[in-house]
Formats: structure tokens, C-alpha cells, sequence
């Protein structure tokens, strides 16, 4: 029908004498002015001469000329947009449709995205921004999966760096404090970020621990003591285990894992292959080739480091090499990318989602891989996401001050567990729930805002069964199945159509379009705030209306509505990482 609309509006426009019209048809912001609206009275009014408003006014009239079967009213609005509003039985099908003909995307038609998410820190917490990082990283793999194309899920864990130095540093210290095989994950790790903080204070307070943490992070380049690398064996392999862990719970399945150790000297040989001639040998290279001047290269000397001078191109000097002649992070991280599209060298994109602190950074990298392949640069795309606040303020992991993804998910699951008890559930159902619920409130509160923006995390009105919240989507998918169960004798043969629809079908209708467009935009926040409306007009529909009713010609049809709203706000909340619990 939206194609129908657009098709029509092209040959009306095209008889005005626009015969290059661009046809936008999109939802009017109320809805209660119709199903669809277009802006191109306003587009080309000038073009006609004309004001938006007549120009409207003349092809709502050639538009009513045509009659179209499925079209009720098509009326214009100030300052010239022009709403369709569809027939009653056309939508009260489509909603019919809708069930008989579940959506299912397609993920086999050949176009691969890659993207990069959530990139923990081994020997370190795995915090709420990490949370952050995989809760968006993650909706927008299954929106890109939603719009038909395949996702590769690839995670970035760092394994080597000054930050492990520190951690093995200060183990060093505490031998006989670090825990068993038999203690739990959580303690295991939390004695990791605890020697992590320690290092770190101690690196930056005392000089000659700098310079001992220093040369430790040399050897564990080198690999070149036994007792080291043992405690660094231990500490990657818990990280790992923990990181794992709660991947499950969070509902990420990664198709590939690739470490910083293992890209080091992947990145080293990219930039000492790609460095700026010496003097010396562009002379030689000038004699031998015979041709002008040139450098050959991207990154240069400096100060016995190696850069890459980002000002020529309007950025900012970034460091490859240290002057100790190790790679940075930034070496490690070109290894990476080359990498990806070696072994994906058919994705059509490059997704990477990180904390948009690291904005100026990926501006660098973005560029320097434009600069040795143009099109793995055009293909790269940096999402910057904000902080998860507290009323704390920021987290930082150097200060020990931070909230990790175990505590934030305990005390919001505690919390949900003290209002289930309050329902009538037993005792096992409400910790088989409780978790689902609590995953899915943290994840609501991330994804309903705008990707760039900070988030402030507000525990008890992320887990309200009454507000703009996760578990209050949740809660309204579970009602309806519950409406679902209790309709036996429910036969989909003999559904009889009503005169009039309202809102909540309106919305049913809209949401592949709506799944598209937060596909297109990297925006989960476009489908988190469409089912927040979803979920009003269906507790408003159950709120007013008997849906099962065995002398109401229409009961069917309600239940048919209920089953619609069902299975569109499981599919939405699916895209949104959020699991739908079988009670609450």
C-alpha cells in the first residue's frame, strides 16, 4: 500500500509537470491523522508556483479521481503535508496478514556486514560500559540481520599491554593472596581488576615501579620468563572463562574472536612496510627509478617514536611505535582492521562500536586505513556510543571506582526478585524470571535513548511494570499471551472484519517499516520507542475491551489482534536483545 501510494503520487506529479519527483512517504506524527503522509506539496511548490498548501489541495483532488480501492480519506495539513488514511477492512487484513504471514527475515542474500563489539580488557572488570557496548552492539546486528543481510559478530579482547604489566605486577606482590581454581569466576576476576587498580597506583605514584612495570611489559612481549608468563597464562584464561560467561547471559553468540596479542606484529610490519623514506634512501630511490621526490609512505619518525601525523589531514599525531620500539594500541588495532578484511574481504561494511570518547581516535585509524586501501576506509564505520551514568558520575577503571556488568546485574535482579514475590508466583518462577527481567531493564534503558547520548541509569525506574520501561514491555507480551492461552476455542477460518480499527492496529502494521528505518540509522531507539506505543494502545485495548467473548461475532478477530500485538512485540523486543519471560 505505501508502494501504491508512492507510485501514485509519481504519475500525479509527474502530470503537474515534475517529472524527477523524489517521493518520500512516511508516518504522520500523529496518528490520528492517518496512515501515511507525503511532503511533496512542500518539496516542489516553488517549483510550481504555487503555495504548499494549494499545491496539496490539487493532488488530493486528482488523487480522490482515481478511486483506489484501499484509500478512505487523503487530506492535507498545514504547512502542506498530505495524510492517507487507509480503509478499516485493509488494515483490520493486514493485521490478519500479519499472523497467517509471520515476518521472517531473510539472512542469506549474500551482502556480510562485519562489526566489532564490546572489546573487554582481560585482567580487568568487565564493567557497565561494556554492557553499554554489547547491548547496542548486539540490536544493531539483529536489526542489520532483520533488514536481510548476514552479520559477522567480532570481539576484540585485549590480552597484552602496559595495563596486564601492571596486573602481574602487583600479583607479584601477592602470591599467596591469588585465589584457587576452586573459587568462583566473580572472585577469580575480581582479584584481577583489584591488582589492576593496585599496579596502576603504584606505576603512577613511584618512579622506579614505572620502570619495573616498564621492562615487565617488555617480557611479556617477549614471553622470556617462565613464572611470568605462567601468571599471565592464569589471569587470560579467567578473564576469558568470566567474559564467556556472561556473553550467555546477555544473549551474544560472537562468530569470531580475534586478540591484541595476535595482531601486534600483524600491525608492526603494516607500519614499518608503510614508513616515510629517509632522505638517504629517496635519493637512492630518485637515481635508480629516475623519477621526482617522494616519501612512499604513512608513518614517520619522531623523537625515537613512530607516528603518523594526522594534522596534514585536519586531525591529530598518533603514535604507532614507543620509543622502546613496541607497537601501541593503535599499531595493534591497524592489524585488526587489515585483518578483518582479509578474512572477510566480501563484507560490504565494517561496523565498529565503541565509547565515543575514542570519536577523534577512530578518525585517525579510519583514515590511515583509507590511505593504504580507500576502500576498506569507506567501508569503515565508527559508532560512538555515551557513558552509562550513576549518580557518582563517570566510571573509572583506573581508580577502582566503576560498577561492573556482575554487581549491576545482581542488584538489579535482587530488586526484581523482591517484587515478584509480591505476585503470585512460586518461589522457582521467580528465579527463572527474574534474571530475563533484569537483563531486559538494563538493556531497555541503554537502547530507548539515542546512541551518542549519556544514558542515566535509574535502578528502580528501570524495572517499573507500569512505566516506559523494559519489564513493562515485557509484562505486556506476557498479559497477551496469557489472553492467548485462555482462547481454546479460537478458530483463525472464521474471523469476521470490524468497521472501525484503532490505534494499536495502526501500530501493528507499521513495524517492518519501522525495523527497516532503525536497520538504516543504526538506531535501536527508533524500535525502543515505537514499542513503548505499542504497548500503551494494546493495554488500553485490553483495558477496554472483553477480547474473549463467545457471543461476539468480533471476539475472533480481538483474539487474532491480541495474537498480532503478541508476536509483533516478541519479534521487537528481540531486536532489542530482550528475552520475553514465560510469567511475571
Amino acid at each position: 500500500m505505501k508502494q501504491k501510494i508512492a507510485d501514485t503520487l509519481m504519475v500525479i506529479m509527474t502530470d503537474l509537470g515534475i517529472d524527477d519527483a523524489e517521493i518520500k512517504i512516511e508516518y504522520p506524527e500523529n496518528i490520528e491523522y492517518g496512515d501515511y503522509s507525503s511532503n511533496v506539496a512542500m518539496v516542489y511548490s516553488k517549483r510550481l508556483k504555487s503555495s504548499p498548501m494549494m499545491l496539496a489541495k490539487k493532488v488530493i483532488s486528482e488523487f480522490d479521481k482515481l478511486k483506489l480501492d484501499f484509500i478512505d480519506t487523503v487530506t492535507s495539513v498545514s504547512p502542506g503535508f498530505i495524510n492517507f488514511k487507509l480503509k478499516a477492512n485493509v488494515v483490520a487484513q493486514g493485521i490478519i496478514n500479519s499472523v497467517s504471514n509471520p515476518i521472517k527475515e531473510n539472512r542469506d542474500m549474500g551482502e556480510k556486514v562485519m562489526i566489532e563489539y564490546t572489546d573487554p580488557n582481560t585482567f580487568k572488570a568487565f564493567h557497565v560500559g561494556h554492557i553499554m557496548s554489547n547491548t547496542i552492539g548486539e540490536s544493531i546486528s539483529r536489526l542489520i540481520e532483520f533488514s536481510g543481510k548476514s552479520v559477522i559478530r567480532i570481539c576484540y579482547p585485549s590480552d597484552i599491554g602496559l595495563h596486564i604489566a601492571k596486573s602481574i605486577w602487583s600479583m607479584q606482590q601477592h602470591l599467596a593472596d591469588i585465589p584457587g581454581e576452586a573459587a568462583p569466576i566473580e572472585e577469580r576476576t575480581a582479584f584481577l581488576g583489584k591488582m589492576y587498580v593496585e599496579g596502576t597506583n603504584s606505576y603512577d605514584a613511584d618512579p622506579s615501579v614505572k620502570n619495573e612495570i616498564d621492562e615487565l611489559n617488555q617480557v611479556l612481549y617477549d614471553k622470556s620468563d617462565v613464572s611470568v608468563n605462567e601468571l599471565y597464562e592464569k589471569g587470560r584464561r579467567w578473564s576469558l572463562e568470566h567474559f564467556d560467561m556472561l556473553y550467555e547471559l546477555l544473549g551474544t553468540k560472537f562468530d569470531e574472536q580475534i586478540f591484541e596479542s595476535d595482531m601486534a606484529p600483524v600491525g608492526l610490519k603494516i607500519v614499518l612496510a608503510n614508513m616515510v623514506m629517509s632522505k638517504n634512501d629517496v635519493s637512492k630511490t630518485m637515481r635508480s627509478e629516475g623519477h621526482g621526490q617522494h616519501t612512499g609512505g604513512i608513518f614517520e619518525e619522531s623523537d625515537g617514536a613512530v607516528v603518523f601525523k594526522g594534522e596534514e589531514y585536519g586531525l591529530h599525531t598518533r603514535v604507532f611505535i614507543n620509543s622502546r620500539g613496541l607497537p601501541t594500541y593503535e599499531t595493534k588495532d591497524l592489524g585488526l582492521n587489515v585483518t578483518k578484511f582479509q578474512k572477510y574481504g566480501d563484507a560490504i561494511k565494517s561496523i565498529i562500536v565503541t565509547a565515543n570518547e575514542q570519536n577523534d581516535y577512530f578518525r585517525v585509524l579510519t583514515k590511515v586505513l583509507s590511505l593504504l586501501d580507500n576502500k576498506d576506509g569507506e567501508k569503515t564505520l565508527h559508532i560512538g556510543h555515551g557513558m552509562l551514568r550513576f549518580s557518582e558520575g563517570k566510571m573509572s577503571s583506573r581508580t577502582g571506582n566503576i560498577i561492573t556488568a556482575h554487581a549491576l546485574i545482581s542488584e538489579i535482579e535482587k530488586m526484581v526478585m523482591e517484587r515478584l514475590v509480591l505476585r503470585d508466583l512460586s518461589s522457582e518462577e521467580v528465579d527463572d524470571v527474574s534474571e530475563i527481567i533484569a537483563i531486559g531493564a538494563i538493556k531497555f534503558t541503554i537502547l530507548r535513548q539515542a546512541i551518542g547520548s549519556n544514558v542515566i541509569f535509574d535502578s528502580a525506574a528501570s524495572i517499573s511494570f507500569e512505566g516506559d520501561s523494559g519489564p513493562y514491555l515485557q509484562y505486556s507480551a506476557v498479559r497477551a499471551a496469557s489472553v492467548l492461552e485462555k482462547s481454546s476455542k479460537f478458530s483463525e477460518s472464521s474471523v469476521k472484519l470490524p468497521y472501525n480499527v484503532g490505534i494499536l492496529e495502526k501500530l501493528i502494521i507499521r513495524f517492518p517499516d519501522i525495523a527497516v528505518r532503525a536497520s538504516l540509522e543504526y538506531s535501536p531507539q527508533t524500535v525502543a520507542n515505537y514499542l513503548l506505543q505499542l504497548g500503551a494502545a494494546f493495554n488500553s485495548f485490553y483495558a477496554s475491551q472483553v477480547i474473549i467473548d463467545e457471543k461476539d461475532p468480533l471476539s475472533n478477530y480481538r483474539i487474532l489482534l491480541t495474537k498480532a500485538f503478541h508476536m509483533t512485540m516478541v519479534k521487537g523486543l528481540w531486536l532489542l536483545g530482550i528475552k520475553v519471560p514465560t510469567g511475571m
